[in-house]
Parts: C-alpha cells; structure tokens; sequence
C-alpha cells in the first residue's frame, strides 16, 4: 500500500502500472446483451483515473453476458403444429375453401439452424395463391405503463403459385435461422420473442396465416437430448447479431 492511498483512491507514480482484476457477474438471472429499436442490454466496465488539477480520464469498455437457454428441454423438443382454413366470397359467390396444415419437429433453436418444414396447402378457391413462410422477431419494450412493439423479418421462404384445384405438400422444405440475437423471456422491461409464420398469399384477399412459436436458444441441440454444458462450447457461440440490421418486412 501507498502511505499516500486514502479513502479507496491510490496514487501512482510516474511509470507504467499495470493491475489485473476480476468481478464475478451476479447469480440472479441477467438479461442477453440486445440492441433494439427502442432499447437495449448493455454491460461494461468502467474505468476512472483522477489527475490534481485535471480531468479525469475515464474508459468504458463493454463485454456480452448470455442468459444462456439450453433447448434440451421437453417443452422446447415438442413438436409444434396447426391447421387453418378459408373460404372466399365474392359478391353472392362462395367458393371452395383454401386450407393450411403445418408442423415443425420442436419449439426450440439455435442461430444457423434450419427448421424442417411439414406443411399441406390445399386450393379449392378460384384463385392463383402461392404458399410462404417468415420467421418473424418481436422485440417488446415496457416502461411507465406503456408498451412499445416492433415486429421484424428475420428471414422468409416462397413455394410454387398454387392454381385452382391444387395440393402442394412440403416434406422438411428448409428456412434457414441467420444469426439473430436469443430470446429474451425473462425480463421484465424488455422482451425478444420469435414466431414461424406459414401463410397462403391470396390475390384479392386477407391471407391465410398460421403462427406456430419459436424460442431461439444458446445451447443446441444435443444428439441425446442431454445438456451440453462446457464453458468453450458456450463460449464460442457467434455475437454477430448484436448489430444485426433486420428488413421490416417480407419480400
């Protein structure tokens, strides 16, 4: 110790000092580094060094802290599905019904990961239609009572124009996750949520939509189905999506 230390502060002299640190992060749950359109997830350290007679100097430098979801878990391995239907009008008009049934094999994904897609899409309108399917972020931000909601493309898939009288199924048709920022569900001021939207885009019409819910995680899939919960694996996960710029809206 310095005689002239006092009151937490220690004086250095000329020369180069170098000090090692460590802080441990807290073991409540914290929020996954985010950057949104009207809020964020920052954590940093932050460095001060007091000079008589001038300024501080001051350094910030920030670090990414995961809230890590493993989607080894039952609720995220359920496999998620459903079945929708339409019938057009026009004038006095009816004509047959366009129907819609898909499933994907689980709830839960990791960035770079493509979902299979099972899908039957049957045309028993008058009607040219054509079948697509979006994966949709929802960033949600709550202060003083109010909620504020933006709604992003994050990437999207179209199959063949589908004429009248026509089926089209899709066996494990592909749609590819690029690397978006986690979910974030536990957060009570901001919220990341994502959706597979699979829709019927009718001509004329309102289009046929089916929303079946994603959670993107941390720790992929496992081939057994256990944790996998090495620090190098976690550790190495790709950080791009945390100035990732996302289209507003589909093709």
């Amino acid at each position: 110790d310095d005689d002239n230390s006092e009151g937490g502060l220690h004086t250095i002299h000329s020369g180069r000092h170098e000090y090692a640190f460590s802080f441990e992060l807290p073991q409540i749950p914290l929020a996954t580094s985010f950057e949104g359109r009207h809020g964020s997830v920052r954590y940093w350290v932050k460095a001060e060094l007091h000079r008589p007679w001038l300024l501080p100097v001051k350094l910030k430098k920030e670090f990414t802290v995961f809230e890590h979801i493993d989607i080894n878990t039952p609720s995220l391995l359920s496999p998620q599905a459903g079945t929708k239907e339409k019938t057009l009008c026009c004038w006095l008009c009816t004509s047959g019904p366009i129907s819609l049934s898909a499933k994907i094999e689980r709830k839960g994904y990791t960035p770079g990961e493509s979902i299979q897609i099972f899908a039957e899409i049957e045309n028993c309108s008058s009607r040219m239609v054509v079948p697509k399917a979006t994966i949709y972020q929802t960033q949600a931000f709550y202060a003083k009572g109010k909620m504020k909601e933006v709604k992003q493309l994050v990437a999207n898939l179209r199959g063949e124009s589908l004429s009248s009288g026509k089926t089209e199924t899709w066996n494990g048709k592909q749609l590819k996750i690029p690397p978006v920022s986690p979910s974030i569900l536990d957060c009570s001021i901001i919220r990341v949520e994502y959706s597979l939207m699979v829709y019927v885009d009718i001509p004329g019409a309102m289009d046929l939509f089916l929303s079946l819910p994603l959670v993107i995680g941390t720790i992929p899939l496992h081939p057994f189905g256990s944790r996998t919960s090495s620090v190098s694996s976690q550790g190495s996960m790709n950080v791009n999506w945390l100035g990732l710029t996302l289209p507003e809206r589909p093709e």
